[in-house]
């Protein structure tokens, strides 16, 4: 550690520190605009200037060493004239629009402008004023407010991994752009709004529509993919304006994916807020007693191997627990959570999880992907392993690739072609990649959803655990084979055992009549039109999606922000999220829809309260361990290649597809077709 002293306090700090983070260490605050801590430093804004003994002026000290001894002083009346006059330098471009500007009220010139403005301008001529850019149907800009401490092409360069932002011309014609017009392609776009310190990147979908201080914020849990970034609902009323990022260096740091950001449009429209019965071919709007009563005059009689139920990809976990307990005493053992067909190694959890957990990126030091798309179906996971590539210099991190990536995965890798049977291959020493993998310390597979939705999924994962073994990735201080989720509810579901018992259907099972009633909750991502016709169908859930369209009976359940849940991520960390605004019309939280129709059906469940059924969870996995019921698979890998989702990444659940962002998006970035020249 190096002994720095800053206005006559000492602090330790870490060899190599800057005198920022020093003063910072010391409690002192240092306004900045340019400097960011998940950045590289700039040193362009020159707020952050502070005294150093025996220096002969003031330094920047985001970009200042610090070294035994040294004396840091940030108040005296040096440093406070410098600071005056670079907001003076700041402020003489700046457009005096804050009332109009959707960065008021967090704004970082605003409040620094309090502290070290004038409250005059001696600058008399005319301010410099730039055209604005499209950057696509996410962030607007306004340029002319730009400061240029290029935090936001730094972070395109170096978090994103899509180099599409820089300067062009110098001095005060400098300017950010993307040299030629274009949308920005990234799936992390919307972390410019957060990091950029004014007002020249903002929302498009949520411009002018609320101030900050008018928003109530709420603490949850982002679904849009199974990483369970943290995320902070901020709703004005009964509806939720914006959706933003929380800090939290285990999961997501402070970074939020597009999709989960910008959905929240989503949430209004398309929503179910009423019980709806089909009678004679046509759904009509029902009370919640007739609706529980049609499902149980169609239940009397049924025996529980006639009745099923399918859980979604955004189920918490209290509705899946309700859901199965439910199916349980009704004698159901059809029960599952896999709308994609996906085969797991249910004998361990750490079998079914990230297992490293996300943070072990960070140690990894060779990485092997086999049917996965990190930058589609985890952006900000990608963003980690971007992180991990770049700190290591670049090839220093050996990264493999099996499969097909659709997109630039933002970090260079290997390709090792898209059969599996390359797995193999690098069992038997045949595929070079072995050798990097062997002469890691902490090597690292990625099996992706695209390897286990196969026939020979159970033989791809073998295959991978076998290499696993053979390159030292499974040792006591050191779980190397990780299985990446996409969906949000997974690992919940099968830690809860939501999977066939031996004797019950799987998904695939219950399907084409292999049931005669199916509970359908918030399941839309498989094909509803494989139902049997006489199949009776309930659909529990709050968009009016492909499930919804198939039902007999409509219960209207509730969206993530609108109900306390608990989620279980992709490495199977427990987090709880918490209710920002309460369910359009009549619809109800889903645990109590399921508690109230148990009590119709005869199989009332034994807790009223959310708390009550918080402590059955808690028995809920150890309940689950059984046999789970033998699925057909392929004993050997096949030969074919393993093919990546045909979905867009922006609609892939009921909330975004029903956002009209989400949908402009996906036209936008919708792959070119080539068209042949006449």
């Amino acid at each position: 550690m190096v002994r720095v002293i800053v206005d006559g306090t000492p602090v330790d700090v870490a060899p190599g520190s800057s005198a920022l983070q020093a003063c910072e260490a010391a409690g002192k605050e240092i306004p900045r605009f340019c400097y960011h801590e998940r950045l590289s430093v700039a040193g362009n804004c020159r707020m952050c200037l502070v005294e150093v003994a025996r220096a002969p002026k003031p330094v920047a000290s985001c970009g200042f060493p610090v070294n035994e001894g040294m004396q840091i002083f940030t108040d005296t009346e040096t440093v406070r004239k410098a600071r005056r006059a670079v907001m003076e330098f700041l402020l003489i471009n700046h457009p005096l629009d804050c009332p109009i500007c959707d960065q008021g009220g967090e704004c970082d010139l605003q409040d620094q402008a309090y502290g070290y403005g004038s409250g005059i301008s001696r600058y008399h001529e005319e301010k410099r004023a730039v055209t604005d850019k499209n950057l696509g149907p996410l962030v607007k800009t306004v340029m002319t407010r730009c400061i240029q401490c290029t935090r936001c092409v730094r972070f395109s360069a170096e978090v994103a991994g899509t180099p599409e932002l820089g300067g062009i011309s110098r001095g005060e014609n400098l300017e950010i752009t993307t040299y030629v017009e274009k949308a920005l392609t990234s799936e992390l776009s919307g972390n410019l709004i957060d990091i950029c310190p004014v007002g020249a990147l903002t929302s498009k979908p949520g411009a002018f529509q609320a101030r900050p201080w008018e928003l109530r914020k709420t603490d949850a849990i982002d679904v849009m993919d199974a990483v369970g970034t943290n995320i902070q609902i901020q709703a004005r009323g009964g509806e939720v304006k914006r959706i933003v990022p929380r800090v939290n260096d285990e999961v997501n740091e402070e970074w939020l994916s597009d999709k989960g950001r910008f959905s929240v449009d989503g949430l209004k429209r398309r929503r179910l807020d009423r019980p709806w019965v089909r009678v004679h071919g046509k759904l009509h709007p029902a009370s919640w007693q007739d609706a529980f009563v049609a499902i149980a005059k169609r239940l009397e009689g049924v025996q529980g191997s006639r009745i099923g139920a399918i859980v979604g990809d955004l189920c918490d976990a209290e509705s899946i627990m309700a859901l199965r307990d439910l199916m349980w005493s009704l004698g159901s053992l059809n029960l599952d959570c896999r709308q994609d067909g996906a085969k797991y190694d249910l004998s361990e959890r750490s079998r079914y999880t990230f297992a490293s957990g996300i943070v072990g990126i960070d140690e990894a030091d060779a990485i092997l992907v086999v049917g996965a798309n990190p930058r589609l179906d985890a952006p900000v996971l990608n963003a980690r392993i971007r992180k991990r590539y770049l700190s290591l210099g670049r090839g220093g991190l050996p990264i493999g690739v099996i499969g097909t990536l659709t997109a630039d995965p933002t970090w260079a890798y290997e390709d090792l072609g898209s059969n599996p049977v390359s797995v193999n291959g690098l069992l038997s020493g045949n595929v070079d990649f072995v050798e990097k993998l062997k002469a890691a310390k902490k090597p690292m597979i990625i099996v992706g959803q695209e390897a286990l939705t196969r026939e020979d999924s159970g033989a791809i994962l073998e295959a991978c655990r076998a290499l696993a073994e053979s390159v030292g990735a499974l040792k006591d201080d050191w779980n190397g084979l990780n299985i990446l989720h996409t969906a949000a509810s997974r690992v919940a579901a099968l830690d809860l055992g939501f999977v066939p018992r031996k004797g019950g259907r799987s998904l695939r099972g219950m399907l084409s009549g292999g049931v005669d009633v199916l509970w359908l909750l918030g399941a839309d991502e498989f094909s509803v039109n494989a139902i049997s016709p006489e199949t009776f169908v309930i659909y529990q859930g709050h968009h009016g999606d492909a499930g919804a369209a198939r039902a007999d009976v409509i219960l209207p359940g509730s969206a993530y922000t609108e109900k306390s849940g608990t989620w279980v991520n992709t490495e199977g960390r427990i987090q709880r999220s918490f209710q920002a605004v309460f369910p359009p019309g009549e619809a109800k939280e889903d645990w109590k829809i399921i508690r109230a129709a148990s009590e119709v059906l005869g199989a009332k469940l034994p807790y009223d309260t959310i708390e009550a059924l918080r402590e059955r969870l808690q028995l809920g996995v150890s309940a689950a361990a059984g046999e789970v019921a033998d699925e057909p698979g392929a004993d050997a890998i096949e030969a074919k290649p393993l093919l990546a989702s045909s979905r867009s990444y922006y609609l892939t659940n009921p909330i975004s597809r029903s956002s009209p962002t989400m949908v402009e998006c996906a036209e936008v970035y919708a792959p070119s077709v080539a068209v042949a020249a006449e």
